[in-house]
């Protein structure tokens, strides 16, 4: 482990200030930034620095790249998910998704997860640490690199609870949008939470335009409470209310995430409830099939019980699609790499 700066946490007047810091003239903090989002993986590669001035560089700070520790692919090539070693030793995932329109990326934003979902991988496993901004830029940098391709859509969908790690998301989405780095537009970019009702609202005054994603996975709080237990903090109705803000100051519409859990929350008169509930929102929802957690008694709802809940969402007049299934040859849910590294004593090298 290393105690020296990443170069990806700085802004360019903080890099500029490092710069100084260092005897040489702020100048240069413009051709190292060119180089870190051009996909540079050390300072040794920057060779229109001259070599005293890497070697400083190298002796104070670091970029700090992500090494793939495992990478799966899917049948079609679709689909990519890696685990990233990260330089203390912990571990985080991200997926490149491949679509017609171009490449998504969904990052992680947290190594682990405190929100507790008894569906998912990452929370069986708790929370280790937040991720920097920086971290969040390596692991983008390091799938734009491996591709080959560009990446046009973020989506922090990955472990974490992106608001959770409120400053270092926004930090992290503003340096995205940036021109000087990858200029990715803010309408590409989608946040998710699980329900952080007063860090959306907080979201909602930055004037940062991205998709707001909501994980609702349930029409009712009694339902909802039982399979999150973090939505007991925040009630549906005040989470509503919250969306209702949203829209009304951004004049864009909510995408409630819904995964279908068979003899949970996937019955008719479970659709016909979120139906009523949500009726009237400019909103959007989106059903999910539930990826298997190793421990867990809870199943994925068959095709025509899908079908069923989706159609009386349509009779509602709710617009509702069932997200598509890519690379379902690697459907491991979210989470599970890591925790497989971990149950398994994997150490970064």
């Amino acid at each position: 482990m290393t105690d020296k700066k990443n170069v990806l946490d700085f802004d360019m007047e903080q890099l500029k200030s490092v710069i100084s810091d260092l005897g040489e003239p702020a100048y240069r903090a413009k051709q190292v930034w060119e180089w870190v989002y051009n996909g540079a993986g050390c300072f040794d590669e920057m060779t229109n620095l001259p070599r005293t001035f890497r070697d400083l560089l190298n002796s104070r700070l670091c970029i700090g790249s992500m090494r793939i520790a495992e990478k799966l692919v899917s049948d079609k090539n679709e689909t990519i998910k890696y685990l990233f070693a990260l330089p203390d030793g912990k571990a985080v995932e991200s997926v490149l998704m491949k679509y017609r329109y171009g490449n998504s990326a969904c990052l992680s934003t947290q190594i682990g997860c405190r929100m507790g979902c008894r569906f998912c991988a990452s929370a069986k496993l708790g929370i280790d640490r937040n991720l920097t901004a920086g971290e969040m830029m390596a692991q983008f940098i390091a799938m734009q690199k491996d591709c080959g391709e560009r990446i046009s859509r973020v989506v922090l969908m990955g472990i974490g609870e992106p608001f959770d790690n409120y400053d270092e998301v926004v930090r992290f989405i503003r340096r995205l949008n940036q021109k000087d780095t990858f200029g990715i537009s803010y309408r590409r970019m989608t946040v998710s939470t699980c329900g952080l009702v007063p860090e959306i609202k907080r979201f909602i005054s930055e004037n940062i335009p991205v998709n707001l994603s909501i994980s609702l996975h349930a029409p009712n709080d009694e339902i909802r409470r039982r399979i999150m237990p973090a939505a007991a903090r925040y009630s549906f109705d005040k989470i509503l209310s919250a969306c209702h803000i949203y829209i009304h100051k951004t004049g864009r519409r909510v995408t409630f995430e819904y995964i279908l859990i068979s003899g949970v929350n996937d019955r008719d008169e479970h659709a016909a409830e979120l139906a009523e509930r949500i009726s009237g929102l400019l909103c959007h929802v989106n059903l999910i099939a539930l990826n298997p957690v190793e421990g867990s008694d809870y199943m994925r709802s068959d095709r025509e019980r899908t079908e069923a809940f989706k159609n009386i969402l349509e009779k509602y007049h709710i617009p509702v699609t069932v997200r598509r299934e890519l690379g379902d040859d690697i459907s491991a849910s979210c989470g599970q790499l890591r925790k497989n590294s971990i149950e398994s004593d994997w150490m970064v090298d």
